[in-house]
């Protein structure tokens, strides 16, 4: 089996079990409510180590995938692109507090690439349903579905809740796909 197969399985591991523990050093900070980003908010006790510690190198995880699916399913890595962006974006500008969906230049910086993780990849997983099928379509109307969400019902009290599965569709999208690429499907 191709080495990228493990590669979003390995981002999104991580990526939990770095959430399941920062959040409970995070006063107050509960999975269902607040997003992942404001683990790394401004001003967070952990900021710097959610930026560098957690989104740059989940961000990082993801880049082969697109260099090595480019040429030969591009929807694959357009997808694996549109995530490690989403995450790179984060770790270069944190949210203001409370992740809004308007407030400081960095805070549109930051929302913006969310746009790019969540639009992105729910568009790319329109694209990669042309070739590998009608659940990949059904998960790009979800995740787009989730951006919404998560634009006009900010302050919804399940807003972290609407978010994580978001990245569950998106990572085991991913996941999937990776691995029918890699099998030569």
């Amino acid at each position: 089996m191709h080495l990228a197969t493990y590669l979003p399985l390995l981002a999104l591991g991580f990526l939990s079990t770095t959430l399941i523990v920062l959040g409970r050093r995070k006063p107050q900070y509960s999975h269902v409510i607040h997003t992942i980003s404001e683990l790394g908010e401004v001003g967070a006790p952990n900021q710097r180590l959610v930026a560098w510690g957690v989104f740059f190198p989940v961000g990082l995880v993801l880049l082969p995938i697109s260099y090595l699916f480019h040429s030969s399913f591009p929807a694959v890595a357009a997808l694996a692109g549109c995530v490690a962006a989403g995450y790179f974006v984060a770790a270069l500008f944190p949210c203001d507090p409370g992740s809004p969906v308007s407030g400081s230049p960095r805070q549109s910086i930051h929302n913006l690439g969310g746009a790019i993780e969540y639009i992105g990849g729910g568009f790319s997983l329109l694209w990669a349903a042309e070739a590998f099928g009608f659940p990949f379509k059904v998960l790009g109307y979800i995740v787009l579905g989730v951006a919404l969400a998560l634009t006009v019902l900010p302050s919804v009290s399940f807003r972290g809740l609407v978010q994580r599965f978001g990245e569950v569709c998106l990572f085991g999208a991913l996941g999937g796909l990776v691995w029918l690429a890699a099998s030569g499907i």
